[in-house]
């Protein structure tokens, strides 16, 4: 039975492109249908990427992960390959990325921008400082080896996509698309391509300081439900290193003249001792969970 492909193309405001990647996408996979949800436009993308040949549906909650939450629930099909609408992804490769994951069983192609031309392309140093923010905390959290944590470019198994709890509803989403990924232990690949400009006249919708807080928030949020015990440890340690610099001089008064002075100062030690002991074991108890999670997770994977 030949392998069904749906091509996912997210869209706020894409007039400008979208005709173009509707286009570009069929030529280099004739076989796949291709998706556009418009995500409340005002400028008849929906219009043009209809005319354009696509299979165009609506989400109105605002936000690239309600869309992709739509989509993965609405739309079946063994490899799903998702894109933006705004050009600056190539075609070429798709086909690819496609083979990898129905061929050789890839769960997750991730298009790798940073390997390649992107921060010469990419004119705002800080939305450029931010990518490799998130690369290097994810990366060193998680202990992994992936060059391009945010790219909008994948190419997805059924598998993963259908047992994804897409939790953002922004451009958090292929944040911690890729943090469950890495978590769940699924076979990730990538393949780098040379990133394009946006046409002049198009413009993104993504505000590089407040999303890039979303993003690090995600990554915090997801640190602490997939990595509790860290997590928790590294505060542990935080509040017991606070302690310790109040506790010493208390201590040194006392050795000296067997005084207690600072008696507040001792009670406030006390307990940000207690409260670190607190969260070491809400780590370990939180890091049972999640394994146990995990294990439940494998057990719902093989049904």
């Amino acid at each position: 039975m030949k392998s069904k492909i749906a091509v996912l193309i997210p869209c706020y405001n894409e007039s400008k492109t979208i005709g173009k990647v509707v286009n570009d996408f069929k030529s280099v996979l004739p076989e796949a249908d291709v998706y556009v949800y418009d995500n409340n436009s005002s400028d008849h993308t929906d219009e043009i990427a209809r005319e354009a040949g696509a299979i165009v549906r609506y989400e109105r909650r605002q936000g690239k992960g309600n869309v992709m939450r739509s989509m993965f629930r609405d739309i079946d099909a063994d490899c799903y390959l998702m894109i933006d609408g705004d050009d600056q992804m190539p075609s070429d490769i798709a086909p690819e990325m496609c083979r990898m994951v129905i061929e050789d069983g890839v769960d997750m192609v991730i298009g790798n921008r940073l390997s390649t031309n992107y921060k010469e392309v990419n004119s705002r140093s800080f939305h450029n400082f931010g990518n490799v923010l998130v690369l290097k905390l994810v990366n060193k959290i998680f202990r992994a080896k992936i060059g391009d944590i945010m790219s909008g470019y994948r190419a997805m198994s059924r598998n993963f996509v259908k047992h994804f709890p897409v939790l953002s509803g922004g451009f958090e989403i292929e944040t911690e698309m890729t943090i469950h990924a890495l978590d769940k232990n699924f076979y990730i690949q990538e393949v780098p391509f040379v990133f394009r400009n946006r046409p002049e006249g198009s413009e993104s919708s993504m505000n590089t300081y407040v999303d890039g807080a979303k993003v690090l928030l995600t990554i915090a949020r997801l640190f602490r439900d997939y990595r509790p015990f860290l997590f928790f440890s590294i505060i542990t340690l935080f509040l017991l290193l606070i302690a310790a610099v109040g506790f010493i001089p208390v201590m040194v008064d006392y050795v000296e003249t067997g005084l207690v002075p600072r008696f507040p100062t001792l009670i406030v030690c006390g307990l940000l001792t207690l409260l670190a002991f607190m969260f070491f074991f809400c780590g370990i108890t939180l890091e049972v969970l999640t394994k146990k999670h995990r294990q439940l997770f494998e057990i719902l994977m093989n049904k």
